[in-house]
């Protein structure tokens, strides 16, 4: 059945190829965290160990509700491995030490940068696609992501 939500094809199209690029960040960002909190060494262990939990608990959630909103406007997720690799910003790194100021300090960068693409996105979802339901909800994971970076900002205090 064909997918009429006030917003044209090409429109829905757009947005669900954007989206397909945050969900691949999101869970490439999601695997950077769960490899934190299996990994993570030193005198603070536990309590960063459980912290990094939270974190990639709060993450899962979004995977799921940005591949929803794809599936929302009519298309699929291709939740292949290749496919994310294929169109993520982030880069995966092999870590000489685990220690929780790396790990925290990467983490942090990618929260930052992944709130720029959603900030910039904002705007061309509600202006370009007229799509302000998408709008709003990368506002939302924009926000999200913005505590979560702060959380990760005070622990490098």
């Amino acid at each position: 059945m064909k997918t009429n939500l006030g917003i044209t094809e090409a429109g829905r199209e757009g947005v669900a190829n954007e989206l397909t690029k945050i969900l691949a960040d999101e869970y490439v960002l999601y695997t950077k965290t769960k490899n934190a909190h299996w990994n993570i060494e030193g005198p603070d262990f536990y309590e960063k160990h459980k912290f990094f939990e939270s974190q990639f608990g709060e993450l899962d959630g979004i995977i799921d509700s940005v591949a929803e909103r794809i599936r929302t406007l009519g298309h699929y997720v291709d939740a292949m491995l290749k496919a994310f690799l294929s169109v993520t910003h982030f880069t995966e790194q092999k870590r000489s030490k685990n220690d929780s100021a790396g790990y925290l300090k990467e983490l942090l960068a990618d929260h930052e940068s992944l709130i720029m693409i959603l900030r910039g996105n904002i705007p061309v979802f509600a202006n370009e696609y007229h799509d302000l339901g998408t709008s709003d909800f990368i506002t939302g994971l924009m926000e999200t992501h913005e505590k979560m970076a702060w959380f990760l900002r005070s622990h490098l205090k």
